[in-house]
Formats: C-alpha cells, structure tokens, sequence
C-alpha cells in the first residue's frame, strides 16, 4: 500500500511539472505571436529593402550604363571630326653670298581649323553600332542576371532566419522539457522510486540539450549576419514564408519550355549571337572602298620675309579603294570573326541546355522537398504520440527514464527537419521560379517603381558631347525609375 502511494505522488508530481512547461510554453507562443504582430516584416519586405539596398545590384547597373555608352562611341563614326590648332614661333633666317650675308627675322603664328566628315565606311560604322546595340542587350540580361541571384540570395537568408529562429524555440522547449524531466527524476529518486543512473541519464541529455540550445543559437547568429550583409538591415520580426507557387509553372514541361527561352543566359546568348555576326560584316568593310570630305582653313601671320599673311581654305572630296590591306590583315580578321561567331551560335544551345538543366534540378528538388516535408510532419504526429505512449509505459514501470528521453529526443529532431525542410522548399520555389527567369521584384510584387536601363541607353545613345554622368538637377543616374504597371 506504501509504494502504491508514492508511485501516485510521482505522478503528479510529474503531471504538475508537465503542466508548468506547457504554461511555459503556451506563454512563449503567446509572446512570439505578440512580437510577429507588431510590425512584422514579410519576404516581399526583404526583397524591396534588398532590391533597394543592394550595391552588388548598383555595380551591375553602373557596369551596364557603361555598356550603353559603347553605343553612343558606334554612333560616333557617323559625325565629323573636328580640330583647332594654333602656332607662334621665333624665326632666324641667314642669308651668304660671294660679296655679302646677312639674315632676316620674323615672327611667325597662326591658326587653322580642320574637319573631316565619313561619307561611306564601308558599313562599317552602321555594322558596328548593331553590333554595340546587341551588346547592350546583351549586357541588359546579365543585369537581370544578376539582379535575379541577389534577389534568390536575400530568399535564401530570410528562410535560413526563419528556419534557425524556430529550431532555436524547439530546442528551448526541449530543454523546459529536459528540466522538467531531469526533476522529476530527481524527486522520485529522493523517494527511492528510480535509480542514480536515471538521473544521471537526465542529467547528460539535459546537458546535450543545453549544447543543442547553444549551437543553435549560434547557427541563428550567423544567419541574422549573413541576412543583414543581403538585405542592409538587421532581421526584425521575420514571419515564416510561403513559396510563391503563383509563378511556379505546372508542369515541368511547362518549366522547361519558358526557361530555355526567358533565362537571363540563354536570352544573353542570343543577343551575343547578333553581336558576333554584326561584327563580321564591319570587320569585312575595311574591304570595301571609303570616302570622306576634308575641309581647312588656315591662316598665317608674317609667315616669311616679305609676305605679312597667308590664308589657305579647301574642300576636298576623297575615295580609297583599299587593294591589299595591311599585308592581308583584315582577311585574317575575318575569318577570325567567322569562327568567333560559329562559336557564339554553338553557346547559344550550351545555355539553352544549361536552362534547362537548372529547371530540371530546380523542379526535381522542389518536388523531393514537398515529399519530404509529408513525411517530416507524419513522423511528427507519430512522434508525439510515441512520446505520450513512451511515458505513460514509464509511470507504470514498463519503460524506462532513457526510452522516454529518447522518444523526445526523435520528436525534437523530426520538428528540426520540419523547419529545414520548409525552409527547403521555399528556396527551392524561387529557386525554379529564378531558374526560368522571372524572379523579378515587379514578377514578386516587391516593389511599385522598378529600375529601368532603357532609361539611361536612351539618354546617351545620340549624345554628341557632354561628359557629366548626372542629370541637370544633380539627380543620379542610377535614380531613373519607372512605374511598374
């Protein structure tokens, strides 16, 4: 009758410690849903800060607002050339005969204007502003490139917080959970109702749970970092994500057929293509006869003794027919264009393989994440009721205290996987949605004003002189915007 009564006593003793750690834990939810209240910041959030932020994106922007001002050099070849030159100069000139000699000096100065204007360049000049136009629109897909890596990297950071924010309240349950079990074993063996070594067993998976409590903690630092370095500011109430299944095709078929053709890489290759074959054709016009018209005028002062001024004013009009250039040079030049061009052509299906490949990996892992994330949450219900299962078979003798820390110690690691798996597959989402090429902030619905390079191509493509990068209000070029509709 005596051990009856205190194998009761245990256990309530263990269901009001049971108990308080579910207050506990019920007071961590109610907090942590206080805390996501006020002011919350979203994924959409993060990628506006990071699409605003980013100087790995204003770098990408300044290295095509260069790339633009290669079209505006092409176009150059259009317009004349115009030069002023001026000279002054000291002059001493002797004079020796049979009978006599002397010498004269005078000062002599002046000026002359010079102009060339190209009449025809054998295509070269329009040759080589199409080549730098695909270029330009060539470069404008390795923004977007780009901008689609930075924007997936800052996906990427926001699931890695979210992921490590809540393994860290895991592992902080499980050790209220590890304290209420490690004293509940040392109050029934007070009683004499279990062994030193059970308590013992508590107390090193109590201290296994501290250290998982500490490493996650610190694997949380980390990724706040590494968040902050992406974004430009410090995590802050972080709510968990939905992968955008909106943009997410339906079918991989479906994936694969808008990737091979809307993929930064593959677009960038086909623009690169045109590049090549423009370049061909302005290479081959050095063949070609070229004309131009030269105007001078030049005006001397007391160019030589006796004479006080000169003036010289000419039109010239020439054509030259090149008959063997430069010991065979630009043929060589040619030829070397052709093949760089076949090569261009053959990297266009590289890319387009390369798309596909990486729609393929990006679905298959979605898929894979998805599969897992059921059986993450089965194995959690199975679990739990283990769990429950597990201890009740202990209060009545037929488990021990090691099957019972063990059982928990299988749920916290299936709610671990959970969180990575989520985290996974938000990742992966964007991932594919990256991988087909359009993870954009207009696409997302992260921003209501977007950064536009047909902005700034326009400004300076027929730009003839100037060499100030701002605008007249001082406003940067890197400010131009434009409405997403």
């Amino acid at each position: 009758m005596a051990q009856t009564t205190i194998k009761i006593s245990s256990c309530l003793a263990a269901t009001i410690v049971g108990r308080r750690a579910l207050a506990a834990v019920v007071a961590i939810a109610v907090g942590s849903a206080v805390s996501v209240g006020a002011e919350a910041e979203t994924l959409l959030d993060t990628l506006a800060a990071t699409y605003q932020y980013s100087p790995t994106l204003d770098a990408a922007r300044a290295q095509q607002r260069a790339v633009d001002e290669n079209v505006a050099r092409a176009n150059s070849g259009y317009r004349p050339n115009a030069q002023f030159g001026a000279n002054v100069g000291r002059q001493r000139v002797g004079t020796f005969t049979n009978n006599a000699s002397g010498h004269t000096v005078n000062s002599p100065r002046g000026y002359s204007f010079d102009i060339t204007q190209p009449l025809f360049t054998g295509f070269q000049v329009t040759n080589a502003v199409n080549s730098a136009e695909a270029s330009d629109r060539a470069g404008r897909e390795t923004l977007r490139s780009t901008e689609q890596q930075v924007l997936l990297d800052a996906v990427t950071a926001y699931g890695d917080v979210t992921r490590d924010q809540a393994i860290v309240k895991l592992n902080e349950n499980n050790l209220k959970f590890l304290d209420a079990e490690l004293k509940a074993q040392r109050d029934r063996f007070a009683v004499g109702e279990v062994t030193k070594t059970d308590v013992a067993q508590s107390e090193a998976r109590r201290a296994l749970g501290q250290s998982d409590l500490d490493q996650a903690r610190a694997n949380l630092k980390s990724s706040r970092a590494i968040f902050e370095q992406v974004v430009g500011h410090p995590p802050s109430n972080l709510v968990e994500a939905n992968p955008n299944t909106r943009l997410v095709p339906r079918s991989l078929e479906d994936a694969v057929a808008i990737g091979t053709k809307e993929n930064p890489i593959v677009v960038n290759a086909l623009y690169s293509e045109q590049a090549a074959r423009y370049n061909v054709d302005q290479i081959r016009g050095q063949l070609l006869p070229q004309a131009q018209l030269q105007g001078n005028y030049s005006d001397q002062y007391d160019p030589s003794e006796g004479i006080d001024r000169g003036t010289t004013a000419s039109i010239v009009a020439s054509v030259t027919v090149p008959l063997y250039a430069n010991g065979g040079e630009v043929f060589a030049q040619v030829r070397q264009a052709k093949h760089q061009h076949v090569a261009a052509l053959q990297q266009i299906e590289v890319q387009r393989a390369a798309a596909q490949s990486q729609v393929v990996q990006a679905w298959s892992q979605l898929v894979g994440f998805k599969a897992q994330a059921e059986s993450d949450k089965a194995s959690i219900v199975a679990n739990t009721t283990a769990l429950n299962g597990v201890r009740e078979e202990e209060r009545v003798g037929q488990r021990t205290v090691l099957d019972v820390l063990n059982a928990q110690q299988e749920l916290l690691q299936s709610q671990v996987n959970l969180e990575t798996t989520k985290r996974n597959i938000l990742v992966a989402s964007y991932t594919l949605v990256s991988a087909i090429g359009r993870l954009s902030v207009s696409e997302v619905g992260a921003a209501t004003a977007v950064y536009d390079p047909q902005v700034h191509y326009q400004q300076v493509r027929n730009k003839w002189w100037g060499i100030d990068i701002t605008h007249g209000d001082g406003r940067q070029e890197h400010m131009d915007v434009t409405p997403v509709k």
